[in-house]
């Protein structure tokens, strides 16, 4: 099963992001527990486990989604660059278009294409003129992977698309504000195979620029696009390390009965 990913497991990149005894409650449910984890740059980290074992969740408090809801509180510390993203002065929305987010069903705003991927740009600034917002356009849907299916259509409207160029816009939209850190929340959950397999080779493309870190459902598609595996239980991080290591030989026996589909 194990389909090797185009691996530079050799290279040692930077920490990119540090979490240290993270724990996220909702209400009185403890979600995520004491989970330490190290994400590098410059590498697809994929988070695998059962359904409702934690993934998501933690993948929410990288850029403080989980802020937007009222019963769910945050502990320990998540460091951007040796900076505590939960600090007080931190700004939610800088943060987020440091750190950008395509989730599972794409979500395009209900605006024309050129909009769609404009509007992170224009809230914060990144723009001057008109020219440089044409060309944040263009260059955001190259490395999106769609250009040469939209350039003729730029204001039509972005949720007339298929489904897979609607994920590809958004994945476009993500990266208009040059973020550092790209989190993807089953993104290709959607999706149909060939959407899925364009999506996959974009994610792998995207790694030259940034980090990326991608929940799936898909043990498939974990091993085929991640350098990194981190798989969740019940809100523990068991196992973390090499996605080759973790498929091939797990370190814990309930990452070996996840992935050979004792537990799920």
């Amino acid at each position: 099963m194990y389909d090797s990913p185009k691996s530079d497991s050799t290279v040692k990149h930077a920490i990119k992001i540090a979490a240290n005894k993270v724990q996220v409650f909702y209400g009185d449910t403890h979600a995520i527990k004491d989970v330490d984890v190290q994400i590098e740059d410059k590498t697809v980290t994929a988070f695998i486990g059962p359904s409702g074992c934690g993934k998501s969740t933690f993948l929410r408090t990288l850029n403080r989604m989980n802020d937007t809801i009222d019963i769910c509180r945050v502990e320990g510390e998540i460091l951007l660059d040796g900076e505590n993203i939960y600090d007080k002065r931190v700004d939610p929305v800088q943060l987020r278009a440091k750190v950008g987010m395509v989730f599972q069903k794409p979500n395009p705003f209900p605006k024309s294409i050129y909009d769609n991927i404009a509007y992170g740009p224009r809230i914060h600034g990144l723009a001057k003129t008109k020219a440089d917002l044409d060309e944040i356009v263009e260059k955001s849907l190259r490395r999106g992977a769609i250009w040469n299916e939209v350039k003729d259509r730029l204001h039509s409207p972005g949720t007339g698309l298929s489904g897979g160029q609607q994920q590809r816009l958004c994945i476009a939209r993500a990266v208009a504000t040059e973020p550092e850190v790209l989190l993807m929340d089953e993104p290709c959950s959607a999706l149909d195979p060939i959407a899925t397999g364009q999506v996959e080779e974009l994610i792998d493309e995207l790694r030259e620029s940034y980090s990326v870190v991608i929940v799936t459902h898909s043990m498939q598609q974990a091993a085929r696009v991640s350098q990194k595996t981190a798989f969740f239980h019940l809100g523990n991080l068991v196992e973390f390390g090499e996605t080759s290591q973790i498929f091939t030989n797990p370190k814990d026996p309930r990452t070996e009965s996840y992935i050979t589909g004792r537990i799920g």
